[in-house]
């Protein structure tokens, strides 16, 4: 007989890409959002490949939405109802994001407009069916619209239209609402049972505070934005939300302990997310409104995302082995 492994057959790879597509948005977002927090600690080369590899990860993502909504739409359109179809949304602007700091301004417009036009249609529609007791994708309702925000704001310190940071605060604003409305509407049970997207309730207050710092930073390079006022309750509110994510974050760092969840599932890329969000929130937060002491607990953060981002791709990669074995 011979030892050489036998191929997966195209059953086994549908099966395994089904599930993968699931995770592909949270994916995107959280390699990129290390890939960022990598840039913004001066560890440039891991910041570029961890771009790419949320790059390939983003043209998966974005073939499966077209292949959906060209060939199966009702499956397109199920996904739609949900919280989870904004997550190409979020992904986008975290992706975005990122290009934008690397100069990439036009690469960056693309992302923004492409958010910005799939954005208001997939949020009415999930909205319009939000129902009690859902899980932690609720809050992608706020995590794509402070993404929007974030990229908004990158993009206008940089290029400098003003129409844009003013629309990026009030994104900023609307996504605070959003956050409560989700949180309203949150399983708080999912805190000792959830799968792993739980964490997105502290991922949606480190991107709004991601959100306010971009804010903060964007009057640097324009004076005029914004007056005394408006500039003293955007530092408030970007370091209350800041403190909030934080306190978040070591609650469901608690409760992973007290009820732990050690096997793998896809929805622990929505852990990895969060994770990183809040290192780099706690990193932007430190350089926008001057608090440097901030900077060690980020970098802190930060690793501990790179390690839960590196167990959950050997979890993927073993769900693939077993998988296209079986």
């Amino acid at each position: 007989m011979s030892d050489t492994p036998a191929m997966p057959d195209s059953s086994s790879l549908r099966a395994w890409w089904t599930e993968w597509a699931a995770a592909a948005g949270p994916a995107v977002m959280a390699t990129g959002i290390i890939s960022t927090g990598l840039h913004l600690t001066g560890h440039e080369t891991l910041s570029r490949i961890a771009l790419v590899l949320a790059s390939l990860a983003w043209t998966g993502l974005a073939a499966d939405f077209a292949m959906r909504l060209v060939g199966d739409r009702e499956r397109w359109a199920r996904r739609a109802r949900t919280p989870a179809g904004l997550d190409a949304v979020a992904a986008t602007t975290v992706l975005g994001t990122r290009f934008s700091t690397l100069g990439w301004q036009e690469l960056a417009e693309a992302l923004l407009a492409l958010s910005a036009v799939l954005w208001p249609a997939l949020l009415v529609t999930v909205l319009w069916r939000l129902r009690r007791r859902m899980p932690g994708e609720v809050f992608l309702v706020c995590v794509a619209t402070q993404g929007l925000s974030v990229l908004a704001s990158t993009i206008a310190g940089t290029v400098g239209p003003d129409w844009l940071a003013h629309a990026a605060l009030v994104l900023f604003w609307l996504g605070i609402g959003l956050y409560a409305l989700a949180f309203a509407h949150f399983d708080r049970g999912e805190v000792r049972k959830g799968a792993g997207d739980h964490w997105v309730a502290a991922g949606a207050l480190g991107i709004s505070a991601l959100a306010g710092a971009g804010l903060v930073a964007a009057h640097h390079v324009d004076p005029y934005l914004w007056n005394n006022d408006d500039q003293d309750v955007l530092r408030d509110t970007t370091g209350a939300l800041l403190v909030l994510d934080l306190v978040c974050y070591v609650l469901l760092a608690v409760a992973e302990v007290v009820w732990p969840r050690p096997r793998y599932d896809v929805r622990r890329w929505s852990s990895v997310f969060p994770m990183g969000m809040s290192a780099v929130a706690a990193l932007a937060v430190a350089a926008a409104l001057d608090v440097f002491w901030l900077k060690g607990p980020g970098q802190v953060l930060l690793w501990i995302a790179v390690a839960a981002w590196l167990a959950a791709a050997a979890g993927a990669a073993l769900a693939f082995r077993s998988t296209t074995r079986g």
